[in-house]
């Protein structure tokens, strides 16, 4: 251990001596702005670090960017060098230099000084290239990557057949390679996402995907085995691939009835077709395995569900809808630190709206979580008017209360708006539509919220203003109108005496409950279990975690009951399922996003990393890991990654480590046991307390540890609990209190 931290603390010498220096860096939103041709012809620049020294801040910054790296090496940029600029802005400064040419490309670097004024190393060099058409300031993004999948295993089947398992679920196709003891001949393959006795099966039900392909094979070398073009998720609305992509499927088996060769894992590969991804960008894990194999199905499911490049709702479809793409935002910004997929996604969609009337409200959320994860507001600013007018709908907006009327599922309103509350039908426990419904208001009232913030941003003070109001006026009358007091829950509509899961749990986690009826709320939506689709499932346990029950919320994702994500991970998916099981919706598919709420939940939640102010200039650290013994993550944001770990013993010990990344602060806040001792990086702490938790603010940025130890178990002798593995470093630093 005292190696290691040497070996750290050398490892630091350089950053002490020559000061701070970025890590990565961004042009535009693109890490990798070589790949993509630009069209904004003047594109921002960002940066971020990777140093672990406590305190680290900006406090200047130089950029130059020159038409050929070789006025680098002289010391003399061509086009563009801002010498020393006094800021500690680090995200999105726009370039100011000498006109840049359609078609060119282009290299900038950075430097930066820290707090005590010593300059940092340059930072690599970065190439960009410009589009052939210049202007055009939209939402870009990268071109779609093939990635080479051995199989895991190969195995013969009952019928003498060869079954090659690729170990998960991917959108492409299959090649093969024939070898050296290769003959002409035919060869017969069965393709699909489900395996049954050792054989693809033939029959999976819903839109599981299978197909049978056949061919011949006359020469050596790849062969790329041709797919049937199905025209249900090609036409229409549907997003087209590439055409030099040609035909992609969902697989995972592939069944070789009949080939002209041996089979081995040089001979045959998946071709998996996804968005740029980064597996290293994040991580989880807890002390119920259970839990971490939901965060893996989830995680991956981000990202063999990208082979478009925009989020869509699955393969039966491939259509973009707005509520899918939200939470795809959500989970992938949590698991990759990569923003152009979801801007592109959202930009997208305000061109292209979809029915619900809740997927129209969706796009304000889409919207203000561009921002608030970005600090960047290009999009904002695309897309103001249209979210103001068509979006937030205040076209549907009574006129004495403020709230919206609008129409069930199969009777539209006279506004046209069409409410679909959850989906399938069978999904919304029951909810009793009316013309006033409580989750639509629900949704609107958060809506207002973010469009103040929205119109903040952009300097509409007057809008923001508004927006305040209103959120205000609909807030009293949704509690008014909805909430029964008497039973502590609130109904689903104006006129409604029915009380759903929905109507409940949208309030809560919108921030619409007061105060002292939280605990009543809570214990309602507690008591329904998941009455809700996969969709529902993220407003469900966001009001869990914001309603302090979090052992239940991480109960009911590791759990293993039909509506669980175990249970999508029992039937042989390694992507979510579009329900919770085929008996629940019968034309299911298994390659469907939004039912990946765990992989945004563990790291926003449990973890607790969000942005407190837009940016993640300042830090949320907030973890909610209830009973569990211990938790650990890396959180990607727009600044650079957030570390965290967890062990506890509840109620006796708790420790958190956690790192932050430089020119950034974190607000911490943790629970507390009354009597405890605190320490904050090996100091004694006087414990301030919000809300009975313990509250640290502008925390600085590189790694920390705040932990407490109740003073009674002190004189105790150490009990087992304590004497475990994961808490001998933490509690060393205690000796001095015994």
């Amino acid at each position: 251990m005292k190696i290691k931290k040497l070996l750290c603390l050398l490892a630091a010498i350089p950053v002490l001596c020559f000061g701070l220096t970025p890590a990565d860096t961004m042009c535009e939103l693109l890490a990798k702005p070589g790949l993509v041709p630009l069209t904004d012809s003047t594109p921002e620049f960002s940066w971020s670090f990777d140093s672990d020294l406590k305190g680290e801040l900006q406090s200047a910054y130089q950029i130059q960017v020159v038409s050929d790296t070789k006025f680098f090496k002289v010391g003399s940029p061509d086009l563009w060098d801002t010498d020393k600029v006094e800021s500690d802005n680090s995200l999105f400064v726009p370039y100011e230099g000498s006109a840049l040419s359609a078609g060119k490309t282009y290299f900038w670097r950075v430097k930066v000084w820290n707090a005590k004024g010593k300059p940092g190393e340059w930072s690599q060099v970065l190439a960009f290239k410009m589009g052939d058409k210049l202007g055009d300031d939209s939402a870009i993004q990268y071109n779609l990557k093939q990635t080479h999948v051995k199989p895991v295993s190969i195995t013969t089947n009952d019928a003498g057949n060869i079954m090659v398992d690729f170990g998960k679920a991917a959108f492409g196709w299959v090649e093969l390679i024939p070898t050296g003891d290769f003959k002409k001949g035919n060869f017969v393959l069965h393709l699909g996402e489900r395996a049954r006795d050792g054989y693809v099966y033939r029959k999976p039900g819903g839109s599981i995907r299978y197909a049978k392909t056949k061919g011949a094979l006359t020469r050596k070398g790849i062969y790329r085995v041709p797919l049937t073009i199905d025209k249900r998720n090609t036409t229409g609305a549907a997003v087209k691939l590439p055409d030099e992509l040609g035909v992609v499927m969902p697989f995972r088996y592939v069944e070789i009835e009949e080939a002209p060769f041996p089979i081995t894992v040089d001979s045959i590969r998946q071709i998996a077709i996804h968005y740029p991804f980064d597996e290293k960008n994040s991580s989880f894990s807890c002390s119920n395995p259970m839990l971490n194999n939901v965060y893996d199905l989830c995680k991956y499911s981000i990202k063999s569900t990208s082979f478009t490049g925009v989020y869509v709702d699955g393969d039966r479809e491939r259509i973009p809808y707005e509520a899918d793409a939200y939470i795809n935002q959500l989970c992938h910004y949590a698991v990759d630190r990569e923003y152009t997929m979801a801007r592109y996604s959202h930009e997208y969609l305000m061109d292209h709206p979809t029915w619900p009337t809740e997927w129209k409200q969706h796009s304000v959320m889409i919207a203000w979580s561009d921002w608030i994860n970005t600090g960047n507001t290009e999009s904002l600013e695309r897309c103001y008017d249209d979210l103001k007018s068509k979006k937030l709908l205040l076209f549907a907006a009574r006129k004495e209360d403020g709230l919206l009327v609008t129409g069930g599922p199969n009777a539209p309103h006279k506004t046209g708006l069409r409410d679909i509350v959850d989906w399938p039908d069978g999904e919304r426990d029951g909810f009793d539509f009316k013309p006033v419904n409580t989750v639509i208001n629900a949704f609107f009232y958060y809506n207002l919220l973010q469009m103040a913030d929205i119109a903040g941003a952009l300097g509409k003070k007057d809008d923001a203003d508004n927006f305040v109001q209103l959120s205000e006026k609909v807030k009293a009358r949704f509690n008014e109108l909805f909430y029964d007091s008497e039973k502590g829950r609130y109904v689903d509509g104006e006129g409604s005496k029915h009380s759903s899961l929905h109507a409940n749990m949208m309030p809560l986690a919108f921030n619409l409950v007061p105060d002292v009826e939280r605990a009543r709320v809570a214990d309602f939506v507690e008591s329904r279990l998941m009455a809700c689709s996969v969709y529902g499932a993220q407003y469900l346990l966001e009001a869990l975690f914001k309603s302090g029950k979090e052992d239940y919320a991480l109960w009911l994702m590791s759990r293993s009951d039909i509506r669980s994500w175990v249970n999508m991970i029992n039937v042989g998916s390694t992507v979510t399922l579009e329900a919770w099981d085929i008996m629940l919706k019968p034309n299911l598919d298994w390659n469907h996003a939004w039912g990946a709420a765990p992989a945004n939940i563990l790291p926003r939640y449990v973890l607790g990393v969000k942005p407190r102010s837009a940016g993640f200039k300042d830090i949320w650290i907030r973890p909610q890991v209830g009973s569990l013994k211990s938790a650990k993550g890396r959180v990607p944001t727009i600044r650079g990654f957030v570390d965290v770990e967890v062990n506890q013993v509840p109620g006796a010990n708790y420790i958190l480590n956690f790192a932050v990344p430089a020119n950034t602060t974190a607000s911490v806040v943790i629970p507390w046991q009354a009597g405890s001792k605190l320490r904050i990086d090996g100091k004694k702490s006087k414990p301030v307390l919000k809300d009975g938790s313990l509250f640290l603010e502008n925390m600085s940025s590189g790694q920390h540890e705040v932990s407490w130890i109740l003073e009674s178990a002190q004189c105790k002798s150490v009990g087992k609990e304590l004497q475990k593995e994961s808490f001998v470093s933490g509690l060393l630093s205690w000796l001095p209190f015994f």
